[in-house]
């Protein structure tokens, strides 16, 4: 039998408090390494769609329910975790309330993209440039136009 080596897929929420002003966006500060802020989300449990790990990420590490809007991205260079190999399937969410830390969440803040934090972790910084670039070109035929180029594919000699 072959033992495959897989990446790990992972979700991750950006949720939009749709009750506030300008629909800030919830970050957590994580309490596990890598430490910082991070977009609420995680790893998915076996037998989970991508969707149903994305609901219970969100409650889970801010206690909000939220309705899931887009798909923004999927995000899989091999660097973008230091502990493994994952990949991650970004969504869009609103959500009304307050969010409360909890689960692998140390804290958590509201901001407005705008104004988000230097010190996020893995590659959510791409992540949130990617979420304001489809914020702003989102056209209202409800499509997002690609605002950056994809990576070049690597072809193998197999």
């Amino acid at each position: 039998m072959t033992n495959y080596i897989n990446p790990a897929p992972t979700v991750d929420i950006i949720i939009e408090l749709k009750d506030h002003d300008s629909r800030p966006i919830v970050l957590i500060e994580r309490k596990n390494e890598p430490l910082g802020w991070a977009i609420p989300g995680g790893f998915m449990d076996y037998g989970e769609s991508v969707e149903e790990t994305a609901i219970r990420e969100a409650k889970e590490e801010t206690c909000l329910d939220i309705e899931l809007l887009d798909l923004l991205y999927v995000y899989s260079d091999p660097s973008r975790d230091a502990r493994k190999h994952t990949l991650s399937v970004v969504f869009i969410a609103e959500a009304v309330g307050q969010p409360i830390p909890a689960d692998d969440a140390k804290n958590l803040a509201i901001f407005p993209i705008e104004k988000i934090p230097s010190n996020l972790c893995f590659d959510h910084d791409l992540i949130l440039q990617d979420y304001l670039n489809y914020r702003l070109n989102f056209n209202s035929k409800g499509i997002c136009f690609p605002t950056r180029p994809l990576p070049k594919i690597k072809k193998s000699n197999t």
